[in-house]
């Protein structure tokens, strides 16, 4: 346990660049201490349990991140597509693949396995049975996944409400993996509650009052997560979700003319993208609450997610004239390119955290 949670000094005030040579992406820091911290590394991968062929390459893959000896590995989201059907044997079919990993294996929700059920093509089945049956099924012991386990901290009970928001420490990064889907959160807006949906007026309220309550929730757990890192004196803090919030949408100078939320220490914190854009305004209190806390936050945090199946790492918040010097965005790869990413975290280097792009053959 020592060896994953270490009461270390905060690094002073922290500067972050990006910089991409040779595939290798850093976050970097303005200077450290020079003390002699652990490295480690580990893995993040999601989205790759959609289609026969993805299946074929999960083999290569597992051997690949086991050969790189990673001290644990994250899956970001969606054990199968967004047009198949929400069965009970596809929770079981994923936990023996996360058990093929030898180092422990995190596992995050996605919405193809619980907020889209509700489609007739996924068989019509009731977004919040299948999310109580994901608890149960996925969250019913304390530790991780893996032929070596990690125990992990749940802020709920074990196969209960709020039990797959799980946390832990490892070196000197303190991690929290938050169950925010795609699909905008589980909030549900007008025409689509019945779009292609078996859902009723009935369903889509519920949806509604649960997407309320798991937001507040999911605000709790990350609030309390960076009080725990600033208590233990934890140099980074990663955040892993399944949703990508339309960091990307859109790509246009008006981004940047948005009105200030609120201003908190002299930074404004809008939220990213348009707060009422429908299909997106499920993100806009929790990415509300990250950038506050980041904002106050001496070292480095990491937002991992899934979602859109495309690698990337940038500085999405809050905007190009409000930037967030120590926040990370990174977006893992998905199906069809069922590749990882290796995030090596070096506290004698400038550079915290740095993420390596690893194409499987």
């Amino acid at each position: 346990m020592e060896n994953r949670r270490r009461h270390l000094a905060i690094l002073g005030v922290m500067s972050l660049s990006i910089a991409l040579a040779g595939g290798l992406v850093h976050a970097r820091t303005s200077g450290n201490d020079g003390r002699n911290k652990p490295r480690f590394t580990f893995a993040l991968w999601g989205d790759a349990m959609y289609t026969a062929a993805d299946f074929s390459k999960l083999a290569p893959l597992t051997a690949d991140i086991n050969a790189s000896k990673a001290a644990f590995s994250i899956y970001d989201g969606d054990i199968k597509s967004g047009s198949t059907q929400c069965t009970n044997d596809v929770y079981g079919r994923a936990i023996d693949l996360f058990n093929a990993f030898e180092a422990p294996m995190i596992y995050v929700p996605g919405d193809n396995e619980w907020t889209d059920c509700h489609r007739t093509n996924n068989g019509g089945y009731n977004n919040l049975e299948r999310l109580a049956f994901l608890r149960q099924a996925m969250f019913a012991t304390p530790d991780s996944f893996g032929q070596h386990t990690l125990p992990l901290e749940h802020q709920g009970p074990l196969g209960g409400e709020y039990a797959e928001n799980t946390r832990w420490s490892y070196g000197d990064v303190v991690f929290v993996a938050l169950n925010v889907p795609g699909s905008n959160n589980n909030k549900v807006n007008g025409a689509d509650c019945t779009n292609r949906s078996a859902r009723t007026a009935a369903d889509c309220a519920a949806d509604n009052v649960e997407y309320l309550a798991r937001d507040a929730a999911n605000i709790e757990f990350l609030r309390s997560t960076f009080a725990l890192a600033k208590t233990t004196g934890a140099l980074g803090l990663m955040v892993v979700i399944q949703a990508d919030p339309s960091f990307d949408l859109p790509e246009t100078e008006d981004v940047n003319e948005r009105t200030c939320v609120r201003v908190t220490n002299g930074q404004c914190l809008p939220a990213p993208a348009d707060p009422t854009r429908a299909g997106y305004d499920g993100y806009t209190a929790f990415l509300a609450a990250l950038t506050g806390e980041t904002s106050n936050f001496a070292g480095q945090v990491v937002l991992v997610h899934g979602d859109t199946h495309f690698f990337k790492v940038d500085q999405p918040l809050v905007d190009q004239a409000h930037l967030l010097p120590n926040l990370t965005r990174v977006q893992t790869y998905g199906s069809p390119n069922i590749h990882w990413v290796q995030v090596t975290v070096e506290p004698k280097d400038r550079a915290l955290f740095s993420f390596q792009p690893m194409i499987v053959q």
